[in-house]
């Protein structure tokens, strides 16, 4: 955006008006002032659904560096912002849904559920999305796999970049799935992703109305998604009661939002 401003600041001059008088001037500017515009909106539409991320994967399951990476709460004034991760020393999860911060914590062996920015994060991954696209789910993508493949599918046919990482979102109803809420013991460094799945609480919800967040890539395995798997999931209930990583899911009656591309 910097690079912008200096285009703009550069574009019009003195040496234009001296070489044809004024009328020859503002029909210089005219056109130039319409080349600033479609850069501002190509920049506008670059930075749509962007996705950034702090940490890493690897880092932790490798390293077990499980230090904060970003503080939530610099993220604070960011509109239409969503993410999900993990806590510094991984001791909860973390979903944002539209600036919303989720924090669920194992507080003497239930879950606890806040919002609040005061937390630091040992994994991020985030985006800001101003504009959602809602498509029907068909009855016959039900399980992970086929749902990984599906969001791909779509992500193509409504012109998504594919090449970078984007977000999505899941609503509807769940059969069934399975979740987590991690709760690392402190002094433990074996990281498995076994271990991480059972070392907090874990759970199933059944024929419930969900918010699933995602994020795609098959880029990023072993920096924000496992290295098996080209996604990363959340979840919260509709009633709030739950919100979780998403392990395994069965779903029902469902929708599949991806960042409208204008």
């Amino acid at each position: 955006m910097k690079l912008l401003f200096q285009f703009q600041k550069n574009l019009i001059n003195k040496a234009d008006f001296d070489k044809g008088g004024k009328k020859a001037f503002f029909n210089l500017a005219r056109k130039k002032f319409s080349l600033i515009v479609l850069l501002f909106i190509f920049c506008q539409k670059s930075d749509h659904y962007a996705v950034k991320h702090a940490g890493a994967l690897r880092d932790i399951m490798h390293k077990g560096d499980l230090s904060g990476k970003i503080q939530l709460d610099s993220l604070q004034n960011k509109a239409h912002l969503y993410g999900l991760g993990a806590l510094e020393n991984l001791k909860g999860e973390i979903l944002m849904i539209n600036s919303d911060p989720i924090i669920s914590t194992v507080q003497e062996s239930s879950l606890r559920i806040e919002n609040s920015y005061k937390y630091n994060a040992a994994l991020l991954v985030y985006a800001q999305v101003r504009k959602w696209k809602k498509l029907k789910i068909p009855g016959n993508i039900q399980h992970a796999q086929e749902m990984e493949s599906f969001i791909l599918e779509m992500a193509r046919n409504q012109k998504l970049d594919v090449k970078r990482p984007f977000p999505f979102m899941i609503t509807g109803t769940i059969k069934e799935g399975k979740w987590h809420v991690i709760d690392w013991k402190e002094g433990d460094t074996e990281h498995t992703p076994e271990k991480h799945k059972t070392s907090g609480l874990r759970g199933t919800v059944q024929n419930q109305g969900v918010r699933v967040l995602g994020f795609y890539s098959d880029k990023h395995q072993g920096i924000f998604t496992h290295h098996s798997s080209s996604v990363h999931m959340h979840m919260i209930t509709d009633e709030g009661s739950i919100t979780a990583h998403l392990d395994e899911f069965v779903i029902g009656d469902n929708k599949l939002w991806l960042p409208a591309v204008d």
